[in-house]
């Protein structure tokens, strides 16, 4: 039989894996949203048809949110300082040719 204060932890346990797994699940995110930008960027020429700005302000804002919800979900979880994500993720500045 089960002690309830067993039962309890096991709960706690199982949150605190999910946030673990939500928060490197955001982070993947960013990661797949970052990669998605800079194949754009490579892909342009000193002049990029209007087609491709869309595209990169797309992706751009895509980057830009998930690296937001990176921050929201670390917040969740109870980091507050994200001098990390600034240095390791900085937000997505906007080509010259944008």
């Amino acid at each position: 039989m089960i002690q309830r204060g067993e039962g309890v932890r096991r709960v706690e346990d199982e949150i605190r894996a999910e946030k673990a797994a939500a928060l490197g699940r955001a982070g993947e995110r960013l990661e797949a949203a970052l990669a998605a930008l800079r194949d754009l960027e490579r892909g342009a020429t000193d002049a990029p048809d209007e087609k491709l700005r869309a595209a990169y302000r797309a992706a751009r804002d895509r980057a830009r949110t998930a690296r937001l919800h990176l921050l929201i979900q670390r917040e969740a979880v109870g980091l507050r300082n994200h001098r990390v994500v600034d240095q390791q993720f900085p937000e997505p500045a906007p080509p010259s040719w944008l």
